[in-house]
């Protein structure tokens, strides 16, 4: 979910190959895909804490993806004052602090989880926008593709495992037979500590994961990396008159959003009886299969338009999350919860493809779309907010029609755009 890379223009020359570098900005990638898809895994367990509505438990996401919105632009004139490199060590120390905030938050209730999930998504947001150039300086550019395939890997890595990881440390062994809303006055309270304290541990452990890797960072020597060379009057006319950037953007915020929404209710939904009726520990490692589909389809998808349109790729694999969700919303049993995690499988190349489409032929102004492509990640906090309300209403299975709408915007953008570029993406 993290935008591709991109060298800013009047960038350093490129280096030679600088492993140890790439090392450590790897590793950034898969943290911040490890944070955010830890979520998916807080979600239903503040849910089940809290005795939230899944509106209120949605809330979670809304102030993760809301940081992208209000953030990006500050860390964006941060960036310019500070520099790239300084600007990832402020962003990584900003995520840390966001972390450590979930110890008070275990005794301090709801409201201030929300406030640490808004500082941690502040700090991913200034790091994105700081590290990501540096993929494409560490080395020659002909090898910059394969780079960014591999850190973009590893950023899937990280929300592969976080699942898996957060299960067995946060929900595995939660008392699923107590009902926290039969609960009330002191037996309520010691509940919820006893059930909020389960997060305190591994989040200490990521804020100082995070702290070492911005001491990492601030020692490890970095090629400078220059600001964009494009003067206001080199800029003719609105970036927005291009009709493909204005919909891509659209496209990124209902993908983002999507994508988003079926990790954050995924393990509530595989816990339904019609579906698998498992509890939350057990559903989690399902929560990986979803990631995990992604990431694996991100090399399949490498191959694959090497020879097929950018635009075809796009509105097959939205297609088929279409049809899978649909199976899923009609559907029961096993059936049912193996084609929603399948969506994840085509997921995969829909962020940079409609990134890339929404960026043709921009030429000056590319810099000014791939910031308004980068702000649509905010649909990460509308969409699921919105299927939570849906859920609410008419319950959680039928509140999947939400991503399937987003999915058929994709496609019609995949269509409509399938001949864009002259050739196939090399």
């Amino acid at each position: 979910m993290s935008p591709a890379a991109l060298a800013p223009q009047g960038s350093a020359p490129a280096q030679p190959q600088q492993t140890f570098p790439l090392v450590v900005i790897t590793v950034l990638f898969f943290m911040w895909g490890l944070l955010t898809s830890l979520n998916d895994v807080l979600i239903p367990h503040l849910k089940s804490v809290y005795t939230l509505n899944y509106v209120q438990a949605m809330l979670v996401q809304f102030c993760f993806f809301g940081a992208y919105a209000i953030v990006s632009l500050p860390a964006g004139a941060l960036i310019r004052r500070i520099g790239y490199k300084r600007g990832a060590v402020a962003g990584l120390m900003v995520a840390a602090l966001g972390c450590a905030l979930f110890y008070p938050a275990a005794t301090s209730g709801y409201a201030l989880f929300l406030f640490a999930f808004f500082v941690l998504a502040a700090g991913i947001t200034v790091l994105q926008v700081a590290a990501n150039p540096f993929v494409t300086v560490l080395g020659p550019p002909a090898t910059a593709s394969s780079r960014l395939t591999l850190t973009q890997a590893f950023n899937s890595l990280g929300t592969t495992i976080a699942p898996a990881l957060g299960g067995l440390l946060i929900l595995e062994g939660m008392p699923a037979a107590v009902d926290a809303a039969q609960l009330a006055g002191d037996a309520l309270a010691r509940y919820r500590l006893q059930e909020a304290a389960a997060v305190q541990g591994p989040y200490l452990a990521l804020a100082a994961a995070l702290l070492v890797l911005a001491v990492l960072f601030a020692l490890v020597k970095l090629p400078a990396i220059g600001q964009s060379g494009d003067t206001p009057q080199a800029v003719r006319g609105s970036v927005l008159a291009h009709r493909h950037l204005v919909l891509g953007a659209i496209g990124i915020f209902l993908y983002v959003g999507g994508e988003v929404a079926i990790g954050s209710f995924l393990i509530n939904f595989i816990g339904e009886p019609q579906i698998a009726g498992l509890e939350h520990g057990a559903a989690a490692k399902y929560v990986s299969y979803y990631w995990g589909g992604a990431m694996i389809g991100r090399f399949i998808g490498f191959a694959v338009m090497r020879r097929v349109s950018p635009g075809k790729a796009l509105a097959f694999n939205a297609a088929a999350s279409i049809v899978l969700l649909l199976v899923a919303i009609l559907g029961s049993g096993a059936v049912a919860m193996w084609a929603v995690i399948a969506v994840g499988l085509f997921n995969s190349i829909m962020f940079p493809t409609i990134f890339s489409m929404a960026l043709h032929r921009l030429g000056a102004q590319t810099g000014q779309g791939s910031g308004i492509l980068c702000m649509a990640i905010v649909g990460g906090a509308i969409v699921p907010f919105a299927q939570g309300a849906l859920a609410d209403a008419i319950g959680l299975q039928w509140s999947f029609v939400i991503p399937a709408a987003c999915y058929l915007f994709i496609l019609y953008f995949g269509i409509r755009y399938a001949r864009m570029y002259a050739e196939p993406q090399q």
